[in-house]
């Protein structure tokens, strides 16, 4: 006889435990605790098994009947019920461990193990953690496109177009490795290439007037924040760029030689870099050598961390120059502007002083040692132009 909720609630417990059956191999086994476990007989193999389905009123009637269906529907099938359960907490398990966090961080772990740019890395965990966190606690292999999509539009709405971008091509980053790894089956940013706006080209702000650029010059002289000065004027007079400034370290340095020598992993196209220092170049180092520790120019608030881009243009900005009039990365764009139009040296020194990559990989080679000559003079000229500047010289032509 089926059972009731009724005799199921007015089931008392007896110095034994007894059973209450259901049918179809689904019993109540009340125990002299007075706890209730519902429980499911069943034959495989020829022989005779249970399985624990619950515990009422957790599990109710309707509840355990519907789980014994399953179960019987496997046996049908050919499958034993208790292993199908064993394989299921074990892929739960292994589902809990394979979260998109958990392979997210041992993707940026083998980004470390190859050696990347701690600015690179730092890039890819900020996508990852913050931007792609309400995938974090996802089983990677469950992740559907239309739920990476949504994050992408959120930031996509602030205007942050080539961000979104970015964060796509990070996510699939990480799906690639998974599925390298036989943690996942397949990428579903693959799905979603076209679905983004294409970035709006903005390029760099940056006085080329050399008037205008004599001004900020001065500013720069005036600013009373001597490290992000330091920073800076460093940058202007090497034409580096602000994150190959910020992360410099002292041993890149050869005061003999008068050489900064930059590694590959900070370098943008990934080639080790060697500057010439000219004497002002030298000049800033020693205002903050003393005082710095293993980097040359470390953050305001630790001399553990690099200074940040964002100082440096926090600084212009209280200088009175906002970002649509010029930012730290425009200093390039000056010293390119201003050395072309006076000729100072030959566009191509010019280029290989700026680390512009070039596409023939032997002439590449053959530029960086045969310019060197030619570019020491080329930055100490144009530390020299940058005196005149700011000391309202005239600026004579060098050509």
């Amino acid at each position: 006889m089926a059972l009731t909720h009724f005799a199921i609630e007015s089931a008392k417990p007896k110095d034994k435990p007894y059973k209450l059956s259901d049918g179809e191999g689904l019993h109540l086994l009340i125990q002299p605790s007075g706890a209730k476990w519902w429980r499911f007989r069943y034959q495989f193999d020829r022989k005779e098994k249970m399985l624990s389905l619950g515990t009422f009123p957790d599990v109710s009637l309707a509840q355990a009947r519907e789980r014994r269906n399953d179960a019987r529907k496997l046996v049908a099938e050919g499958i034993d019920p208790s292993v199908q359960r064993k394989a299921d907490k074990v892929a739960a398990a292994v589902a809990a461990d394979n979260t998109f966090g958990a392979v997210a961080a041992d993707y940026l772990k083998k980004l470390e193990d190859e050696g990347k740019a701690p600015v690179t890395i730092d890039k890819n965990r900020w996508l990852l953690e913050d931007l792609a966190k309400p995938l974090a606690k996802r089983p990677i292999a469950d992740i559907k496109p239309a739920e990476i999509l949504a994050i992408l539009k959120a930031v996509e709405k602030t205007g942050a177009r080539e961000t979104a971008r970015r964060l796509r091509g990070t996510i699939g980053s990480v799906f690639r490795f998974a599925i390298a790894n036989l943690r996942a089956e397949t990428d579903p940013t693959y799905a979603l290439r076209g679905a983004l706006l294409q970035p709006i080209v903005r390029h760099r702000s940056a006085i080329t007037d050399e008037a205008q650029f004599g001004e900020l010059l001065r500013a720069i002289h005036d600013y009373k924040a001597g490290p992000v000065r330091a920073a800076i004027l460093f940058m202007t007079l090497t034409l580096c760029r602000p994150g190959e400034a910020r992360l410099m370290r002292k041993p890149e340095v050869n005061w003999l030689k008068a050489t900064w020598n930059i590694p590959a992993e900070r370098m943008k196209m990934r080639r080790e870099f060697q500057i010439p220092l000219s004497r002002q170049a030298l000049g800033v180092l020693r205002t903050v050598w003393e005082t710095s520790e293993e980097l040359v120019f470390p953050s305001p608030f630790s001399r553990r961390k690099p200074m940040s881009e964002n100082t440096m243009n926090k600084a212009l900005r209280h200088m009175g120059y906002s970002g649509d009039v010029h930012v730290a990365h425009g200093f390039r764009s000056s010293a390119s502007t201003i050395l072309n139009e006076r000729r100072v040296a030959d566009p191509e020194v010019i280029e290989v002083a700026l680390a512009h990559q070039d596409d023939d990989a032997v002439r590449r080679a053959y530029n960086r040692a045969q310019y060197w000559p030619e570019r020491v003079k080329l930055l100490q000229d144009w530390a020299d132009l940058i005196d005149q500047f700011r000391t309202l010289q005239p600026a004579a032509n060098l050509a």
